[in-house]
């Protein structure tokens, strides 16, 4: 009987190693899992915000029209630096979506991918998603800094960083709202 256990516990665990291996089944499972284990961020503690160094930094949408960053030192952004085969990236988006359909006229949100914006843009359609993707035309400004994906800033009116996420979360959490919320008022 434990033989028959052991066999059957061998089996299993050979699936789920082949099921990692192979790529069309990996990367649903990465995402799968990146979403349950999504929690809310966190927001810094107010002595741990940094201040954005400068705003300029120029960004193009996917109608190759440049977006000055500067124009917005005053508003409350989101800027979250993302790419279309990242798994946890994936994860995250359509808690973000609900987030954008909510707030995306009161925040201001910036999708930053290294990608070509005709990849980008398929895959938004693919997915469903109507979030702004841009592409970097010059250096983000310091603090920020998007080497790992996803990374997502949260930039107060004042230009302080009162999160900064690396990894997949939860933004359309209850207590994320309220952080927006509150940043909005001040």
């Amino acid at each position: 009987m434990k033989l028959f256990k052991n066999q059957w516990t061998n089996i299993i665990m050979i699936v789920i190693i082949l099921a990692m291996i192979i790529p069309q089944t990996r990367k649903p499972i990465q995402i799968f899992v990146n979403k349950l284990i999504s929690f809310a961020p966190s927001e810094n503690d107010e002595d741990d915000q940094v201040k954005i160094a400068n705003y300029d930094w120029v960004l193009e949408d996917k109608r190759k029209k440049r977006i000055e960053f500067s124009e917005f030192n005053d508003e409350v952004v989101i800027v979250n630096f993302w790419a279309t085969w990242c798994a946890p990236c994936i994860a995250e988006m359509p808690s973000f979506q609900e987030l954008y359909e909510d707030y995306g006229d009161k925040v201001k949100f910036f999708f930053v991918s290294g990608e070509q914006h005709e990849t980008t843009d398929n895959f938004m359609k693919r997915k469903r998603f109507n979030l702004p993707s841009y592409k970097m035309l010059t250096k983000a400004p310091e603090p920020m800094d998007g080497r790992t994906l996803p990374t997502t800033y949260v930039i107060s009116k004042q230009g302080n960083i009162v999160v900064d996420k690396v990894g997949a979360a939860n933004w359309n959490s209850e207590s994320f709202r309220k952080t927006l919320d509150r940043l909005l008022a001040e």
